[in-house]
């Protein structure tokens, strides 16, 4: 009889971790095929309006800010319904607005508008999730298992997004890569229904009393510090686009291939860190991947059509694991109770980082140039390695 009930409990116990690995897999999944529109857009903004490089980095930040302000996300998604309820209800908005994107011309202002909202929507779900992911992760010890295949999932959707993206591009426009979309946010609502979520009592909290919980924490400063350190360099990213259209003459069918190329690699590292997310030491694995991250970001230095090839397969690779490292991080050190509003914390810092990057690159590419640019990349890649010694 006991061996029953352990066999029991170890199918239950499997049976609700396949809804959380399905479910945020699928999630992942649909925050990687919604880039399907992307190429079309880029090219939209380049090739229809005439924007420069830098016009199209600043838009890209503003559609981006809901995914600054995560906490506040998690703030909602911790205090209010369920996370699971969180993933429906912005499943239904994205139907909604992405039937408005792909049906209608409209002019630039109403688009950017609605790009931010249908951003917001993503971050909703991404917060919802990524709350499941914490709670059940620490519970099983799988976090890095959990996000090794969020991260394959979105890598895989990138194997459609690179191709398919260039082909609507190429024959179409970004309206038809929002349509397709539409689908894919219907069989999203599969595993979310099966996925059954404890019922856990909803206190209630103000969000000052959160934030003062959340930021009275010394541990959680320091790792939020040393992600925004860790993370932000002047973005040089774009740029590299404009070469690759304008001096490589390269057509958009094989930058969406390349991409695909670089994605398979990606999940190559995805599952790389899923193998050894548990065995291996983080912090020190941390230490060394600054110097990596410097020395990589000077070999663009030297950006000719064969080594952006040879630099985008090999960096997927290796900044994927890197990657995954610092998200599980990140998990492990979210605060229970408040694990949506804590990891999203952290993950909206990340994302700060991204966006101040982009901004500073935009601001300073004209003032100093492409090379000096990625010099200086390169060297605030040590800013971060005072704290490292201070983290647990």
């Amino acid at each position: 009889m006991e061996r029953y009930i352990k066999r029991l409990l170890i199918n239950m116990k499997n049976k609700k971790l396949f809804w959380v690995f399905a479910l945020s897999s699928a999630v992942y999944f649909t925050q990687g095929i919604e880039g399907l529109p992307a190429q079309g857009l880029f090219y939209y903004l380049k090739e229809t309006l005439h924007f420069s490089p830098e016009k199209i980095m600043i838009l890209g930040s503003i559609t981006t800010f809901a995914w600054m302000v995560k906490p506040l996300i998690g703030y909602v998604i911790d205090h209010l319904f369920t996370k699971r309820v969180w993933v429906f209800i912005s499943l239904f908005l994205d139907i909604v607005f992405v039937l408005f994107l792909g049906l209608m011309q409209m002019p630039l202002v109403f688009l950017v508008v609605l790009l931010v909202i249908t951003s917001s929507n993503a971050a909703f779900r991404d917060v919802a999730v990524d709350g499941i992911m914490c709670v059940e992760g620490k519970k099983y010890r799988a976090t890095g298992k959990i996000q090794s295949i969020q991260w394959v999932s979105i890598l895989v959707a990138g194997l459609f997004t690179g191709i398919g993206g260039a082909f609507i591009a190429e024959k179409w426009d970004y309206k038809v890569g929002f349509l397709c979309l539409v689908p894919v946010y219907l069989l999203v609502g599969l595993p979310a229904y099966f996925y059954q979520e404890e019922g856990l009592e909803k206190k209630y909290a103000s969000l000052l009393s959160d934030l003062k919980r959340l930021f009275s924490d010394k541990k959680i400063l320091i790792i939020g510090l040393f992600i925004f350190l860790y993370k932000y360099s002047p973005s040089f990213g774009t740029p590299l686009f404009f070469i690759q259209r304008d001096t490589f003459k390269w057509g958009k069918m094989w930058i969406g291939t390349l991409g695909t190329i670089s994605t398979l690699f990606g999940v190559a590292g995805s599952l790389l860190y899923y193998k050894f997310s548990q065995r291996i030491d983080i912090k020190k694995w941390l230490y060394f991947s600054v110097f990596l991250g410097a020395l990589t970001t000077l070999s663009y230095l030297y950006y000719t059509p064969v080594t952006a090839v040879a630099y985008d397969v090999v960096y997927s690779f290796l900044g994927m694991f890197i990657f995954l490292m610092v998200m599980d991080f990140m998990a492990r050190h979210s605060i229970k109770g408040l694990e949506a509003t804590s990891f999203a914390l952290l993950c909206s810092i990340n994302n700060l980082s991204g966006t101040a990057g982009n901004l500073s690159g935009a601001f300073l590419l004209p003032l100093i140039g492409l090379k000096w640019l990625i010099v200086l990349s390169a060297l605030t890649s040590f800013l971060c390695l005072p704290l490292i010694h201070k983290i647990e």
